[in-house]
């Protein structure tokens, strides 16, 4: 999954085409065309999946996906059964939705739960509603669990990555549509560089750095 990478990510292209036929149809019949072709310019812009410049260095865990941070804490790690920073980050449909990965890693693990579709920003929504989680081992054998959560109208978790994959730091693995957030969960002796509210970019913003 590479860069290059098309601009409109693959997963929207039957959404793009169809919504931009119906525009087309509408205007060509002479119905009133303008909600269709609002779709489509809403499906261009949900949809796009530009190439991003990587930050920080070989100990620092980047932001898997655009959007705002709604979660930093000390939690419960459920997957890998400890105790964890939780670093959570909030898609809006108006975010690029796209996953990269936080780390150069190796996959050790995968898991999907299916599960209800709350709000995407609620605290329940980690462990209530659809995801996929990625148990990822650094080269010095540190853990961190990257989990996608689909939201209250995001109904298609894509993961491209099974165990046994690498994957570059800022490296695409995934995308949720249409709304959605992911979770990371890093070791206690992280040092986190965000805080609530701040605006995050997929791999051009760091979210930690590791011990």
């Amino acid at each position: 999954m590479n860069y290059p990478h098309p601009f409109l990510a693959r997963e929207g292209w039957p959404f793009i085409g169809g919504s931009l036929a119906l525009a087309l149809l509408a205007s060509l019949a002479g119905f009133w065309s303008l909600p269709f072709w609002l779709i489509f310019v809403f499906c261009l812009q949900f949809f796009r999946d530009p190439p991003r410049v990587v930050a920080g260095g070989p100990k620092s865990v980047v932001s898997p996906a655009d959007g705002r941070i709604v979660v930093v804490e000390e939690a419960d790690d459920p997957y890998l059964a400890r105790r964890a920073l939780k670093v959570s980050v909030f898609m809006n449909v108006f975010n690029v939705h796209s996953n990269r990965s936080p780390i150069e890693c190796a996959v050790r693990q995968k898991w999907y739960a299916s599960g209800k579709f709350f709000n995407a920003a609620l605290d329940k929504a980690s462990v209530e509603n659809e995801r996929c989680a990625l148990h990822l081992s650094t080269r010095d054998g540190r853990d961190i669990t990257c989990v996608q959560v689909a939201g209250l109208i995001a109904r298609r978790i894509a993961n491209y990555v099974d165990a046994g994959a690498s994957l570059k730091a800022g490296e695409r693995y995934g995308f949720i549509r249409f709304g959605s957030r992911v979770d990371v969960y890093l070791p206690l002796d992280a040092r986190v560089k965000v805080v609530i509210g701040e605006r995050v970019s997929a791999s051009s913003s760091v979210l930690a750095e590791l011990a």
